[in-house]
């Protein structure tokens, strides 16, 4: 339907077999006094409906059935996201339990080969999805991991490989980037740029740990406190070297490129902070002296 007058959609009802004749349709919406309100858009009727639940929907509008999840969510907010769109349908436990095991998809999706039995927190790809009556947990998931398969057909693993990384660290390097950067490509290429010359100084102190608060505040759900920081919980990159357990969100197509392929450099900190127009704005440093000078 679009823009046509009663009659017309009655017409199409009618051919449609959802209405026994247009004038019964046309009549009755008549009798409503309805006629303006019937909303224009493609709209999908099962059989067996009244008069007056076609008329009801027409009034109401199209149901979209497009559901996006942002960059950077968890697999916990994904959860939510797909529960709400579907009313409950397909609940956050189902959703969950779902997602609980990579294991389960690998034999499909190649990239899960190194994720073992867990859960698929960032193969979820932030995307906009068509979610029809019939979708299920499994086939959402399935739906968004074939998405991380075509997004990433032409990412080029070589370099997080050659740094003894596998896809599944990559992924979890690309979320971390994801939490602590913005959408500047090039800034998002020098975070990466840190996280790799840590990982790179295994062992060292001061220079061979991630410190990345995105992962404890992951663990907690909510920004670390320095207490936080000094417990030695599994996501806490503080007090453990190398990568988080899992991922820590959906990282976007920008943060895996910026793992694939990040800047050459020697920085090993980073702050970012807005300016006085509200804007982010990213400080890199070589040596700590220098970042604690960025400060004052």
């Amino acid at each position: 339907a679009d823009g046509e007058g009663a009659q017309a959609v009655g017409k199409n009802l009618e051919e449609a077999r959802l209405v026994t004749s247009a004038s019964d349709f046309t009549k009755r919406v008549n009798e409503l006094g309805v006629d303006s309100q019937l909303k224009p858009g493609t709209y999908t009727f099962a059989g067996g409906v009244t008069l007056d639940q076609i008329i009801n929907d027409l009034k109401a509008g199209p149901k979209t059935n497009a559901l996006t999840i942002p960059e950077g969510y968890t697999l916990a907010q994904i959860a939510q996201s797909v529960s709400d769109f579907t009313e409950g349908r397909i609940s956050v436990d189902d959703f969950t339990a779902a997602s609980s095991d990579a294991s389960v998809y690998a034999a499909d999706h190649a990239f899960l080969a190194d994720a073992g039995t867990n859960k698929l927190e960032g193969f979820l790809f932030p995307k906009t999805y068509e979610i029809s009556d019939e979708a299920t947990a499994d086939t959402v998931v399935r739906m968004m991991l074939d998405q991380f398969q075509t997004e990433t057909a032409s990412l080029d693993w070589s370099y997080p490989q050659s740094q003894g990384l596998t896809i599944y660290d990559a992924v979890k390097l690309a979320s971390i980037v994801e939490r602590e950067s913005s959408g500047d490509e090039q800034i998002r290429a020098q975070v990466a740029s840190v996280f790799y010359n840590r990982l790179n100084n295994f062992g060292d102190p001061n220079y061979g740990f991630l410190q990345s608060d995105a992962t404890t505040a992951y663990e907690l759900g909510h920004d670390p406190t320095p207490e936080d920081i000094k417990n030695p919980t599994p996501f806490n990159t503080y007090t453990n070297t190398g990568l988080p357990p899992t991922p820590i969100c959906s990282p976007g197509l920008d943060c895996l490129q910026a793992v694939c392929n990040p800047a050459q450099t020697n920085y090993f900190f980073f702050y970012f902070a807005p300016d006085e127009s509200g804007t982010m704005q990213y400080y890199f440093s070589e040596t700590y002296e220098e970042h604690q000078q960025t400060f004052s």
